[in-house]
């Protein structure tokens, strides 16, 4: 109970700083830019000084200003420089702040010698010139971003404009506002748009701009569900789904220009009174960690200066967690998922449901939600943080973020547009669509992805849970092995583990982790065994001894190859698809993985050579271990040092003798 208390403690401080850095949601996203002219210019040594400190002053300003603001330097002479920042009216200071010193630092790389350049960001916009701008319309140049979605209703374009119209109005109603989003019916389907100009104008020129923005829509995105036109006094954005916070962070009124003197006093005692607490919470966060260790460490006879693995695998230490994980805010995830609607939920599984959402930019993503009624949620979500943020493969499925905000914990993954490999299948219909190159491309794949885990990754990480429904496909088909809620990691030189109780799903357990509680790298390859087969045969493992007169997928496929009748397994829909030989080298990798004793199995390295080798004599397979099935979720590790596993407190269905 201690340790997760410690646990939820630590990640939750790694939130607090990440809410106070950089390492929020997700970085600004760069939209496009304009140099002014196309090649670099003779700038004066004053006014790169000029340049440099406008610069720095509105980008130390925005954290603290209303989301805008201009100043200058040098007027009224030929060095002088004049600036402007303006945040997206529904982007908190923090946002702003990181928005415009980002614009700030990269305007001066994608515009080097300039004396005039404007950048827009998603969140915010950045303008500066020799020449004094302020308060004047501009809307040229403009860059337009259709969306990728074709239109299906012929009302759309008339709809989209309407509303916008709308929204056109409502922004130009008041001077100190200059925005406007809201939410649209579409028939049964929702369109969201926002509009907003550029703080300096008045409501006359921001009516004039939007105007002109809206008149480019029909040529340039006409025929696309979503868009965006941008113009250095003004933008608008429309799209299908929720991409702006509900609550405005920029209404209220704007603050008086900087001048070159700045308020740096109340900009200094604000970073100071962050960096204080952010140093605080870092020693009390610190202290209570190492207290902790050390208790355990005398607790458990282990030396200090060792890196010690916890009661269920975890290594302690400098990789415990990647701080570089984003932090995204609960906010917007409620917003993405329409407060976690019924109608954008994927599914369900032991840590909780998944919800269907879009990043501020339009990326779809998948979002697990700790379930309050999970046992194991809390570890599994300690593991997918610890594991996945760390791992880095194209057969794994890419951890974008996390969230640990109002009792809510949450990790946010790359959406998988084909769901899970068992949706194909075990469905009669889907599972047409699944030839035999796609399916050697899924074997190939998930071998690789194991591989990665059990000797290439900074982690040598054991998955115990590889399964259909744990693989997911991309939108070329290509697998991700997913749901690392019960991977262990592994020291250097470690080779097994022993737990108490088993957890995952048996008939794809090797029988050492079934019976013993024995986990290593040599069960991961006995699941992907049991995996390949049912990819070749198009079957279930657990529902196979119903349908072959009481013998285990494993049994089945060996006693056909013992007959000389392999191809007999292969799903009938594949026939007239594969090669013969690729086909019963598949079946032979097959057996040669769910062998019974462990060492008669071979290592992933030694299967993803077999997978790619058309000459290589393999080894004769020995008979299979048992096959049994039952679902099991109840987890206690314990080291090599403690007390054999009680095989009786799990109850072991369906098992059937070799």
């Amino acid at each position: 109970m201690a340790k997760k208390l410690i646990l939820i403690f630590i990640i939750r401080f790694i939130s607090i700083i990440s809410l106070f850095t950089k390492s929020i949601a997700q970085s600004p996203n760069y939209v496009g830019d304009d140099c002014h002219n196309s090649t670099e210019q003779s700038l004066t040594a004053t006014y790169k000084s000029n340049l440099n400190k406008v610069l720095s002053l509105l980008s130390s300003d925005a954290i603290v200003s209303k989301g805008y603001n201009h100043t200058s330097i040098g007027e009224n002479t030929i060095d002088a420089v004049y600036g402007l920042y303006d945040c997206r009216g529904d982007v908190t200071g923090s946002f702003c702040q990181f928005c415009v010193s980002t614009a700030a630092s990269d305007v001066l790389q994608r515009c080097p010698n300039r004396a005039s350049a404007v950048i827009w960001y998603n969140f915010c916009i950045f303008r500066y010139s020799n020449h004094n701008f302020f308060g004047n319309l501009t809307t040229s140049p403009s860059w337009q971003r259709p969306g990728s979605k074709n239109i299906t209703n012929p009302q759309e374009l008339d709809k989209a404009e309407d509303n916008m119209q709308s929204l056109i109005s409502e922004a130009t109603l008041e001077t100190n506002k200059m925005y406007a989003m809201g939410e649209f019916n579409l028939s049964i389907e929702k369109r969201y748009g926002l509009v907003q100009c550029s703080r300096d104008l008045n409501e006359k020129q921001c009516n004039q701009c939007l105007e002109a923005m809206l008149d480019k829509v029909p040529k340039c995105c006409g025929t696309k569900i979503g868009w965006q036109v941008l113009a250095p006094s003004c933008l608008m954005k429309y799209d299908d789904f929720m991409f702006y916070q509900l609550t405005s962070a920029t209404s209220a009124p704007l603050p008086n220009p900087a001048g070159e003197g700045g308020s740096s006093k109340s900009k200094t005692l604000i970073i100071t009174i962050v960096i204080v607490l952010v140093v605080v919470l870092a020693l009390i966060s610190c202290c209570i960690f190492f207290i902790w260790r050390r208790n355990r460490s005398n607790k458990d006879g282990i030396p200090s200066k060792t890196i010690p693995i916890s009661h269920h695998g975890h290594i302690q230490g400098e990789d415990t967690y990647n701080a570089d994980l984003p932090i995204i805010p609960l906010i917007w995830i409620r917003q993405s998922t329409n407060n976690f609607s019924e109608l954008c939920k994927l599914g369900a599984g032991g840590f909780g449901p998944v919800y269907k959402g879009n990043l501020v930019d339009g990326t779809e993503v998948a979002i697990k939600r700790l379930s309050t009624t999970s046992g194991q949620g809390l570890e599994e979500f300690t593991n997918e943080v610890i594991f996945i943020a760390k791992l880095q493969h194209r057969n794994l499925v890419r951890l974008l973020g996390c969230c640990i905000e109002d009792n809510e914990k949450l990790l946010v993954y790359e959406y998988m547009p084909n769901s899970s490999l068992d949706f194909h299948l075990f469905d009669e219909a889907k599972r047409k669509l699944l030839d035999w190159k796609l399916r050697l491309n899924i074997i190939n794949g998930i071998a690789k992805g194991l591989l990665y885990l059990h000797e290439d990754s900074r982690l040598r990480v054991i998955h115990r849970d590889l399964k259909a429904s744990n693989v997911l496909l991309d939108q070329e088909m290509n697998p991700k092995i997913s749901d690392f809620g019960l991977a262990r990691a592994f020291e250097k030189g470690q080779s097994q583990e022993k737990t108490r109780r088993v957890v995952g799903t048996y008939g794809y357990m090797a029988p050492e982790y079934a019976m013993q509680g024995l986990y290593s790298g040599k069960s991961d390859v006995f699941s992907y065994g049991v995996l390949l087969l049912e990819i070749i045969c198009g079957k279930k493992n657990g529902g196979f001894y119903l349908e072959e007169h009481g013998q285990s997928l494993l049994i089945y496929s060996w006693n056909l190859w013992c007959e000389g009748k392999s191809l007999e397994l292969l799903d009938p829909i594949l026939k007239n698809t594969c090669t013969t030989n690729e086909v019963i080298k598949c079946i032979h990798i097959g057996l040669l993985c769910v062998q019974e004793d462990a060492v008669d199995r071979p290592t992933m390295s030694n299967v993803v050579v077999m997978l790619a080798s058309d000459t290589m004599t393999l080894p004769n397979p020995n008979h299979p271990a048992f096959s049994v099935g039952r679902k099991v979720t109840d987890d206690q590790s314990t080291s090599k040092a403690s007390k054999d596993p009680s095989v009786n407190e799990v109850t072991i269905s369906n098992v059937f003798p070799r």
